[in-house]
């Protein structure tokens, strides 16, 4: 027997529901400004520490990494030993992290901290969608609850760079990290309060070597990535992607055989689930990769301080919120599935203009191309999350949350390591022939700190040549995204409950 089923929920008030709401969307607006805020920091941080430029990538990649190595057996856990339970813990875990990430003495110590913080992130978000999927049967409703989560995701990414500029402009870039602890104490007293306890009340046993398999098949595959894009092909690379390559073959095989897996493999194979994970899982990757070099591009280029460089970056995530007014006329008018092509063809076409724009000695054009960057990314990341949320019953939405948790983290994680490594080789090609200094040749924050006027405008004509490469090639794989979306996705207005049912749920039947 168990007090804390997901029924409870449904005895809430609607007032007691939206304010639980509220508190999850500040769970996720904390781990999105804990995303963003880094970014505006790196060039404080690089005159502070000394990275290398492989060092700042880690900095940048780790965090993601961790997320998405974890988020499946988070996942798994939440729905195992209660959602609130697991939320609330991993939250004290983020803020003690946050601690040390403020006073890490050295890079090294600071890739740690961003691990810790990733790791306790990732007991976090599928908490928060799970328990949304509890809070709200009705699909109209949970189809405006997950617009506005996802809103609270895009402002978390619109006052990261604000908050951080601010703090930036007058204190040690520590203090980034600092800002999360008053923050990680209001949530826990709020959501001890609010939030409604739910699990799985028929769990199955939980299958530790899957959770192994899992970790072994996604750290291992991104650090080949990164290593061969850095440094190129080796024995390192050869032996971690055979290690994630055949641990990846090993889960699947587990999860098809498994009483109960920690993934339904047989979700994927109705193709409105899977391409809602697969356009998910291309547009962050896009967006997130072009996004880490972006700010370091205002400040390091165009001479922006943090906070102007924070407000410049608002157009994009400013428009991603709006989306909230506009998600139910879009997919009254053209369906689930041609929406979310249609906002990945608008991002697309926006990262395009992005790339054309970055050269303009006016901020303005640069700025307008954001916004149709920002609506597309955000309709088709609330479409994709709902639909991937509503394909399973509600006991299993920890699971399902981490399947779009750990696409959209994996992806984030992926197009750090792939594009930000594009932008790291482009900009070393478009360095001028001849003797430099080693640090100009390693990162464009290596020029600045050279001091040598000729060296920082070669640097800065380099990096944004860079820049415009990576734009144009996260265009073309957001193009790519909707088509996916247009080929896969049903465009009728609900998603279609029925078609996909979890194999417990089927066995229990």
């Amino acid at each position: 027997m168990t007090t804390t089923r997901p029924t409870s929920a449904r005895t809430l008030s609607p007032r007691r529901r939206w304010a639980a709401l509220g508190v999850l969307v500040g769970a996720v607006l904390l781990l999105a400004i804990d995303g963003t805020v880094l970014y505006l920091a790196v060039p404080s941080l690089t005159r502070e520490l000394a990275p290398t430029a492989t060092e700042i990538l880690w900095i940048g990649d780790v965090y993601s990494l961790a997320l998405a190595g974890l988020l499946v057996t988070a996942g798994n856990l939440a729905d195992r030993f209660g959602r609130k339970r697991v939320l609330l813990l991993g939250t004290a875990a983020f803020g003690l992290a946050s601690v040390l990430a403020a006073f890490s003495p050295t890079a090294g110590v600071l890739i740690l901290a961003r691990l810790l913080l990733g790791v306790a992130g990732a007991t976090i978000m599928p908490s928060t969608l799970s328990l949304i999927r509890t809070l709200f049967a009705d699909p109209r409703e949970r189809t405006r609850a997950v617009a506005i989560w996802s809103a609270g995701s895009g402002g978390g990414i619109a006052l990261g760079p604000l908050v951080g500029g601010m703090l930036l402009e007058h204190y040690w870039w520590g203090s980034v990290f600092l800002i999360n602890v008053p923050v990680v104490v209001l949530f826990l007293l709020a959501g001890a309060w609010l939030l409604p306890e739910s699990r799985d009340p028929n769990p199955g046993r939980f299958d530790l070597l899957s959770a192994g398999l899992s970790l072994a098949a996604i750290v291992p595959l991104v650090y080949a990535v990164k290593h061969a894009v850095s440094t190129g092909l080796d024995a390192q690379v050869a032996v971690a992607a055979g290690i994630g390559l055949v641990s990846g073959v090993l889960f699947l095989r587990r999860q098809r055989r498994a009483a109960a897996p920690l993934i339904d493999v047989t979700l994927f194979r109705n193709g409105a689930f899977s391409g809602a994970v697969l356009a998910n899982f291309i547009a962050v990757f896009a967006l997130m990769g072009l996004l880490f070099f972006f700010s370091q591009y205002l400040q390091l280029v165009r001479g922006f301080s943090p906070l102007q460089a924070g407000f410049a970056e608002m157009p994009a995530t400013l428009a991603s919120i709006a989306v909230v007014a506009a998600v139910g006329g879009v997919v009254a008018r053209l369906g689930r599935g041609r929406a979310v092509a249609a906002g990945l063809a608008v991002a697309a076409a926006g990262l395009a203009l992005v790339a054309l724009a970055e050269p303009a000695p006016q901020y303005l054009w640069l700025g307008l191309t954001l916004v149709p960057v920002g609506l597309g990314v955000g309709l088709a990341l609330t479409l994709t999350v709902d639909s991937v949320l509503s394909a399973v019953p509600r006991d299993k939405a920890g699971s399902a949350s981490a399947i779009s948790e750990t696409a959209y983290e994996l992806g984030a994680a992926l197009g750090i390591a792939i594009l930000g490594s594009v932008v790291t080789i482009a900009y070393r090609g478009f360095l001028p022939a001849g003797p430099l200094p080693a640090e100009a040749r390693d990162s464009l924050a290596g020029a600045v700190l050279a001091g040598d006027p000729g060296i920082v405008q070669a640097a800065q004509n380099a990096f944004t040549g860079a820049m415009q490469v990576t734009a144009l090639a996260a265009a073309a794989v957001t193009a790519l995204a909707a088509v996916i979306a247009w080929r896969t996705i049903p465009s009728g207005k609900d998603f279609p409950m029925g078609i996909v049912k979890s194999r417990s749920h089927r066995d229990r039947g």
